[in-house]
């Protein structure tokens, strides 16, 4: 395996692992600052994350961490406005319909970038991992979807939202393999164009959701102290989005998005005592069951023919923390048996959803 491969591993190791340890962490910050602070200016919020990332990005290529790489200025231009309208439409998505619609919402993006790219990519999905999708999105939704209300002005902005959130996502794909940039180089060039979009609409945008004007807030020390701190991590999961893309699929990246939604619920009640059912928990087991038949039945559709190649001891994380030492730690856990069991699982997902993606 040469030096090229080898970093490939560790990207793609790096790049699961940030994900899902930065989306976890800004989602309880962000919890944090909108219910127990009262800043509810999501949209606003965002246009500042993504102008953080793009000047620590800068500070890096000042520091010739990355090369910068130019390539179509309309394709950039387009890509960053997209992504910022689907920011925007999920946000009002979330304001005109029940929360248990938007997570239908969510869910929905799945098959839709499923149809896209068999549609005009001619990729193709078997029978098992279509099935393994549907068992996946049956956990995320028994454990999140709660009500269902339904209204015409919600359902528009729900089907606009994941129409746009799937052709952004698959062009964060697209582009990285056409134009040969890194999701350093492409985050970098796009994120003036996201972040300017939302900056441009979010102050209207929540103001007209929240009736309250993001500028006449009362900034304490606190709310300041945790926007911030939104803000640092934002440039991790706003990187390892593009990264986790790049290197893998749109599908792969939304099957660790609701990893990440398993991980929310389970941490909020573990850490900040949320409402735990056991409908929450059965849902997050399925859902936990549906990420490994996904990731399993990957590596057997794409393990390489060749006997050589097959051959050849594929690591996984277990290279990087033996399972026996994780078991060790889960065991001296003292939040409870049901944390401890939900983390083992995540980390054999990832390892079986790690051994998936170097196969391709």
């Amino acid at each position: 395996m040469g030096v090229g491969g080898e970093k490939f591993q560790l990207g793609t190791v790096g790049a699961l692992g940030l994900s899902v340890v930065s989306s976890v962490s800004i989602v309880i910050c962000n919890k944090a600052l909108m219910s127990s602070l009262g800043f509810t200016f999501a949209t606003t919020l965002t246009s500042w994350h993504l102008l953080v990332t793009f000047c620590s990005l800068h500070v890096a290529l000042w520091m010739k961490f990355f090369e910068h790489k130019a390539f179509d200025s309309r394709t950039v231009m387009g890509f960053g406005v997209l992504n910022g309208i689907s920011i925007g439409l999920l946000n009002l998505s979330l304001g005109f319909n029940s929360v248990g619609f938007y997570q239908m919402t969510k869910l929905a993006i799945i098959p839709c970038t499923v149809i896209l790219e068999t549609l005009f990519f001619r990729k193709k999905f078997s029978r098992t991992i279509q099935i393994s999708l549907s068992v996946l999105l049956l956990g995320v939704g028994v454990a999140t979807v709660t009500d269902l209300q339904l209204n015409a002005v919600g359902s528009i902005l729900s089907l606009l939202a994941i129409i746009t959130t799937c052709i952004a996502q698959i062009m964060t794909n697209t582009i990285q393999k056409k134009f040969k940039v890194s999701s350093t180089q492409l985050l970098y060039q796009s994120c003036p164009y996201q972040s300017l979009t939302l900056f441009l609409i979010g102050p209207f945008l929540d103001g007209f959701l929240t009736n309250q004007n993001v500028f006449a807030f009362n900034y304490t020390s606190n709310v300041v102290f945790f926007i911030v701190l939104s803000c640092l991590i934002s440039v991790s999961v706003n990187f390892s989005t593009f990264l986790v893309i790049g290197k893998t699929s749109p599908v792969t990246y939304q099957v660790l998005g609701h990893l990440k939604t398993c991980l929310v619920l389970t941490f909020g009640y573990v850490l900040l005592h949320d409402p735990f059912s056991w409908r929450n928990i059965l849902g997050i087991l399925i859902a936990v069951v549906g990420m490994v038949l996904y990731s399993y039945f990957c590596s057997i559709e794409t393990q390489p023919k060749n006997n050589d190649v097959s051959g050849q001891q594929v690591p996984c994380f277990s290279n990087l923390m033996p399972c026996k030492y994780l078991i060790f730690y889960l065991q001296q856990f003292s939040c409870g048996s049901l944390a401890s069991l939900l983390l083992f699982l995540v980390y054999k997902s990832l390892c079986v959803l790690y051994i998936a993606v170097k196969r391709r």
